[in-house]
């Protein structure tokens, strides 16, 4: 929901009415600022989650698959699933939202994340910022 909310409200600006100072000759250039941020800074997932497990082990120059994430998720949080099979919905959920790619190469899947690319535009004194979403592919 989180980030359905944040692309809401990047995309769809409210208007505002201006006033007359900001029609002024007198008013002063104002600067624009250009930012690049990747989603995953913005991305936040409940604590000791499978969702957070997995966005911790997963790179973005690498295609992992699963037992290597669950090597890694043993490595790192010392711990074990009962159920294995029960971090691919949650992998299933990052791949259609479009934040991790998948590959099935040789009848095994491997997964990695998706370099999601955000540019930030706006003024530098002002708070209001812009923002487009930039794909960088890494084929």
């Amino acid at each position: 929901m989180f980030l359905i909310e944040w692309i809401k409200k990047a995309f769809f600006k409210k208007e505002t009415i201006s006033n007359s100072v900001d029609n002024s000759i007198y008013e002063k250039e104002k600067e624009e600022v250009e930012e690049i941020h990747s989603v995953w800074d913005y991305l936040s997932f409940l604590d000791n989650s499978q969702a957070s497990h997995l966005s911790a082990v997963l790179s973005f120059e690498e295609w992992i698959s699963m037992d290597e994430i669950l090597r890694r998720i043993r490595d790192v949080f010392h711990m074990d699933y009962k159920n294995i099979r029960s971090l691919y919905p949650y992998i299933k959920t990052l791949v259609d939202v479009g934040i991790v790619e998948t590959s099935n190469v040789g009848g095994k899947k491997k997964w990695r994340k998706k370099d999601i690319l955000i540019k930030l535009q706006g003024k530098k004194e002002e708070t209001k910022i812009d923002a487009i979403i930039v794909t960088k592919s890494k084929e």
